[in-house]
């Protein structure tokens, strides 16, 4: 197995590889047997930190939501691997019939419902997947806490909160010990300015997610005819502008210094990046696994660095 560099993950207790496989293409664009042969071959190369959530993949025609944590379970099973991996997943958007939200009563129920689909016994790293308004910050915590007292999660976190929100809830509480945020070369704004002061000051581990900005990153998006007929096309569309194919130049002009290539460098970057953990990133062949573990081993110089983020800024 490639050594893979880990990271402690804030003050979860929790150390992981430097990248997280993401889960949502199980039961999406990649099938049953697909999803198994990856999972293999992703623990074989020490990429062994999963992240997916309850809602995963709801948005396809016919599905309900939890095929992605009904797959890795089915995985988990046949394979022996649950002390291998650290499996990250979510609750709170709509799941349909009145399930979301992070009401106590329904984050208990929501994660008795993940923990069947997951086959395990306990979920290492349990997101909030989005901020509920509704909801008072206190009972949310609260119920978090408890599921870590109980032993159902070992560890939980924010996804999709402000830098106020997120701030709000840890005066409160320190049960959120991580934060997964929209983060990526394209998309800087929202976490640079809002929530990584928040992160710094109270040592949160960081796992973001659209980290190739949903594969744009990896330069297989020239032009429009390359999006069509894609289940990511319609999502890559805002990228393709000049301040994004100017990124895209910039990553294959370091990409050829460090004979790698764009999607490593991208997460590289990521990965530079101050208080980050973890960025996810997924695959769905086994070329682009290999890509990921490359990712976790490369580092850039500050120049190239600096020349990306440079690049960025435009």
């Amino acid at each position: 197995m490639s050594m893979i560099p880990q990271r402690k993950l804030g003050n979860s207790g929790l150390e992981v590889p430097v990248i997280s496989l993401g889960g949502n293409v199980f039961g999406w664009t990649v099938d049953e047997a697909g999803t198994y042969r990856l999972l293999d071959h992703a623990v074989e190369l020490g990429l062994t930190f999963i992240d997916t959530a309850d809602v995963y993949s709801r948005w396809v025609p016919g599905h309900r939501g939890g095929e992605s944590e009904t797959l890795i379970g089915k995985w988990i099973a046949r394979s022996g691997t649950r002390g291998r991996v650290t499996i990250a997943t979510k609750v709170g958007m709509d799941m349909g019939d009145g399930k979301k939200g992070l009401r106590a009563n329904y984050i208990a129920e929501a994660a008795e419902a993940s923990l069947r689909r997951l086959q395990t016994d306990r979920i290492d790293l349990y997101f909030s997947h989005q901020d509920d308004p509704e909801t008072p910050l206190e009972e949310t915590l609260k119920a978090h806490t408890k599921l870590i007292e109980r032993g159902k999660i070992r560890a939980a976190g924010a996804s999709n909160y402000t830098g106020a929100r997120l701030r709000e809830a840890l005066r409160l509480s320190p049960v959120y010990t991580a934060l997964q945020p929209h983060y990526n070369l394209l998309e800087r704004a929202g976490y640079e300015a809002d929530l990584a002061p928040v992160v710094k000051e109270y040592g949160l581990g960081v796992v973001p997610y659209f980290a190739l900005a949903s594969g744009f990153l990896s330069g297989k998006y020239r032009g429009k005819a390359d999006t069509e007929g894609k289940a990511r096309g319609p999502m890559v569309g805002k990228y393709m502008n000049d301040r994004g194919f100017a990124v895209l130049n910039a990553l294959d002009a370091v990409a050829a210094a460090y004979d790698s290539t764009p999607a490593r460098v991208a997460l590289a970057w990521l990965i530079a990046q101050p208080g980050i953990t973890a960025p996810i990133a997924s695959a769905t062949n086994e070329r682009q696994l290999d890509d990921l573990a490359e990712a976790a081993k490369l580092h850039l110089d500050e120049e190239s660095v600096e020349r990306l983020t440079r690049q960025s800024n435009t």
